[in-house]
Order: C-alpha cells, then structure tokens, then sequence
C-alpha cells in the first residue's frame, strides 16, 4: 500500500484530467450528457482508479486496477479522437492531449509490469 500522491503516473494522470475538463468546456451544450461527461468520466476514471489500486494490499489487486485505469486510458484516447473528427477540438489541441494518452498509456503498462514481478 502507498500514498497514489508520491506515483508519477497519478500526476500525470490528475494534470491530464484536469486538461480534458478545461478543453471540454467549450464543446456544444447539446453534447452536455453525451462526449462532453462520457470524456470527463473516462478521464477520472484514470486516477481514480490508480488511487483505489494502490489502496490495495496485494500487488495482484493494484495491477487488477492499473489494467482498469489503462482501459479507461484507452476509451479516454478514442473520445478524444471522436471529438476532433466532431470539430469540437482543434488538430494542434488533440496533438497535445494524444502525446499525454500516449505518455500516461505507456508508464502504466511499466508500472503493470513493475508489480507483477
């Protein structure tokens, strides 16, 4: 068990979220309950489920909720992607949240790595 504060992937995690909620206030009203909180909800999820695993007691659980987060990495990518083909984010402004994925994406898969062994 350890504070999910001291993690760099939970940093990385939080700032990212933190820039979906920021971006995403600008799309359509009309996407209130539909792109705009289903993003919102799988960027959370990440954190939050980085936060939850490392509550855990065994190495098996936290891995079990890392694999959740990366889920939620992976669902939160391909929002993303819908809401540039939808014209809700620029080009320039999907670059730089998809090198964020990319970046928090592969410190999990080394952090999944890292407590299974």
């Amino acid at each position: 068990m350890q504070n999910f504060k001291d993690l760099m992937l939970w940093q990385e995690a939080h700032r990212f979220t933190l820039q979906v909620y920021e971006v995403s206030k600008s799309f359509p009203k009309d996407e209130t309950f539909g792109i705009t909180s289903q993003l919102r909800r799988a960027a959370v999820s990440i954190p939050c489920n980085i936060a939850e695993g490392c509550g855990r007691y065994s190495s098996k659980d936290f891995a079990n909720f890392l694999q959740i987060a990366l889920g939620s990495t992976n669902e939160t990518d391909y929002l993303l992607l819908l809401a540039k083909d939808l014209s809700y984010l620029s080009n320039n402004t999907f670059d730089s949240l998809h090198e964020v994925v990319n970046k928090i994406r592969a410190m999990n898969i080394n952090l999944i790595e890292k407590v299974r062994k």
